[in-house]
């Protein structure tokens, strides 16, 4: 790692930007587990398209939001997006006080809450890159997944305390409140001059729907062009592919089939959670390595193995240890991997890449999570465990002979 001199510490504007967005991380957890417990007290079936009305605007407009982003500015965009949803969480807080909730208003404000994330993700995403030195992009961003993991362990737990306590209500007001808070952090905030990227020809003055739709085409050709990110997000998807589904599908299903209670599973995800966390908290007090190819693919032989061991666990302790190894191998890859596709990407495509590094591992873990739960119908959890190691070994393997090559 990069430990010859004391790194320079992080520009005071980041960390500012940083703890308003991790604070709004925990009020959007806390409201995910109060939407999923509202909607569920209605039948599984309200439950399950509430969820998939929050997805699928996130994804089909993800492409689109990445290009308002890069025409008017992440910053601008971010600002807008956390206003809208500011105003989405207090409405939604509104009729569930005066009207009560029913299905149709539960997913009326599901599908606001995926629409503005189809544009507040790139644009959040990209500024980064804008609030700090090339050289410190590692550590900003390890810091940065590091509060996100933080925020979710701690956002899930208090969104089900508000949502018994109180009701969903007070849990969108605690939302309302965090959501606040990143705006007017936002707004006191300065990034560095952006390019943005120009209207179309055909647009004439203005920035037209033709244009944006095309700057979006844009970004999968400048993706495409560069080699480097080719290969960078080519590598996320199939890393999405092996690693997302092994605690959180296939690790229930294997405490299912050893028959142990509930508890290991849980046990099982703490595991998961310690690894990532902890990787990532040394990564940004550390630095990374100088090779971000190798370390991405030592992240992902580390997570092959603690697979393989969660696949061969006899006890929820020894479970709960390979977790651990699974936890903190991909967040190994997700630090090193994470700077060079938003170090990579032009200035004028940085909210387009961050959208296609989402919606690539989005659309990867959706054909996986079906194929390695078929398959552990078939043949057994540990036989999917195994096919989740082999698939992200051979990505890593790859990742650090291709590294070495280089060299």
């Amino acid at each position: 790692m990069n430990t010859l001199a004391a790194p320079a510490p992080l520009p005071r504007t980041y960390l500012w930007w940083l703890a308003g967005t991790r604070a709004s991380t925990v009020g959007d957890a806390a409201l995910a587990t109060a939407l999923g417990w509202t909607a569920a007290g209605l039948g599984g079936t309200t439950a399950g398209l509430v969820l998939t009305a929050v997805t699928v605007p996130r994804t089909v407009l993800l492409l689109f939001g990445g290009a308002v982003a890069d025409r008017f500015g992440a910053r601008r965009t971010a600002l807008a997006g956390d206003g809208a949803m500011l105003a989405v969480v207090l409405a939604l807080a509104v009729v569930d006080r005066t009207a009560g909730s029913t299905a149709w208003t539960l997913l009326g404000f599901a599908l606001l809450i995926g629409t503005v994330d189809a544009f507040q993700l790139p644009a959040s995403g990209a500024l980064p890159r804008l609030l700090v030195a090339p050289a410190q992009l590692p550590r900003a961003l390890a810091l940065r997944q590091a509060g996100g993991q933080a925020a979710v362990l701690l956002g899930a737990p208090l969104g089900a305390v508000l949502v018994g306590a109180a009701g969903l209500a007070a849990t969108a007001l605690a939302d309302a409140v965090t959501f606040a808070a990143v705006l007017a952090v936002t707004l006191r905030i300065r990034t560095a001059a952006a390019v943005r990227c120009p209207p179309a020809a055909d647009d004439g003055p203005g920035p037209g729907p033709g244009g944006l739709f095309a700057g979006a085409v844009d970004g999968l050709r400048v993706a495409w062009r560069g080699r480097a990110l080719r290969s960078a997000l080519a590598l996320a998807a199939v890393a999405a592919a092996g690693v997302l589904p092994v605690v959180a599908l296939l690790g229930p299903l294997l405490v299912r089939e050893r028959g142990w209670d509930a508890g290991a599973a849980g046990l099982t995800a703490a595991g998961q959670a310690v690894g990532m966390l902890a990787a990532a908290l040394c990564a940004a007090r550390r630095g990374t390595l100088s090779r971000p190819a190798l370390g991405a693919g030592a992240g992902l032989l580390a997570a092959a193995l603690g697979t393989a061991g969660l696949a061969v666990a006899g006890t929820p302790v020894g479970a709960a240890t390979a977790a651990v190894a699974v936890g903190a191998g991909s967040s190994a890859f997700a630090v090193h991997l994470g700077p060079v596709v938003l170090g990579g990407a032009p200035a004028t495509h940085l909210a387009r890449v961050q959208a296609l590094l989402t919606l690539g591992q989005s659309a990867a873990l959706a054909l996986a999570n079906p194929a390695w739960g078929a398959l552990a119908t078939r043949a057994g959890a540990p036989v999917a465990l195994l096919g989740c190691a082999l698939l992200t070994g051979v990505a890593g393997g790859a990742a650090v002979l291709a590294a070495v090559g280089r060299r």
